[in-house]
């Protein structure tokens, strides 16, 4: 498995999501994708399914301590308090005494920055948390999150797929060592039918799935996610470090960005985005 290192992290360079994956599907995907390979599971505390997630780990043959879990505290939990109780309910749900990563889901301006970030530090500090990070901040905010932070922070997790330009997010994250961790990667089904992709994937061998995973995860400082309730579609997303993009197939795919591209930005949740 490739890995990408961020401020002391070593994270598996392609993850299992499962954003809007059902309990049963859950029970029954994560055991099959740790059988394929993957080595990075990702839920979080509004998906709903942290129970099932940890139920499949503990009931797998891969040892807990093989795999990088990752889960984000929800936005109404961003009081200290309820902060530290909140991840105690997570590591009880996924049964397990730490987690991997743990994000602040959202931007939330209810509660101070400062306190959003010193309760990551606690839970971190504590043994509870290896590693921890943010999600869906523009450039401002995770400068300012990082300025908080006595902990290094190792990630921001943003919707990031062919159409969407994430060049400023990147930039500033590999500035300050993190890395980014691509959500969305298919942008929603999208990229299927884009003849530009195929074309590439053609040349390849490739399925169009395959193409931008691979061109997520070559990409300096990247980690992606996938998601599917299919097994072999899941090892057929696992199959993409066998082939490497040109440098103008990469260029290609980042030429498909568009300025209309986000497709995630809830309102009262989303920031200015950059």
């Amino acid at each position: 498995m490739h890995t990408v290192t961020a401020n002391g992290a070593t994270i598996p360079a392609l993850g299992f999501g499962t954003f809007r994956v059902d309990k049963a599907d859950v029970l029954r995907m994560v055991p099959q994708v740790l059988r394929i390979g993957y080595r990075h599971i990702d839920t979080a505390q509004i998906y709903g399914n942290e129970a099932e997630v940890g139920e499949a780990i503990a009931g797998s043959a891969v040892p807990r301590g093989d795999i990088f879990l990752t889960t984000k505290v929800w936005v109404d939990k961003y009081r200290h308090d309820d902060f530290l109780r909140s991840v105690d309910e997570s590591l009880a749900r996924l049964r397990t005494d730490y987690i991997d990563l743990l994000l602040l889901h959202w931007p939330n301006e209810a509660v101070p920055l400062a306190e959003q970030i010193g309760a990551l530090n606690a839970v971190r500090a504590a043994g509870k948390v290896r590693h921890i990070g943010v999600s869906n901040f523009s450039t401002a905010l995770m400068a300012e999150a990082i300025r908080l932070s006595d902990a290094p922070l190792v990630t921001n997790q943003v919707e990031y797929h062919p159409y969407l330009d994430q060049g400023a997010v990147l930039a500033a994250a590999r500035e300050a060592g993190l890395s980014v961790t691509a959500y969305y990667a298919m942008a929603d089904g999208k990229v299927l039918a884009d003849p530009v992709l195929a074309g590439i994937g053609a040349r390849h061998g490739k399925s169009v799935a395959q193409v931008v995973l691979r061109w997520l995860v070559q990409q300096e400082g990247v980690v992606a996610l996938s998601k599917t309730v299919g097994e072999a579609r899941a090892a057929e997303n696992f199959a993409i470090f066998d082939f490497e993009l040109s440098p103008e197939e990469m260029a290609a795919i980042h030429g498909l960005a568009d300025p209309k591209g986000r497709i995630v930005s809830p309102a009262g949740l989303a920031p200015v985005w950059d």
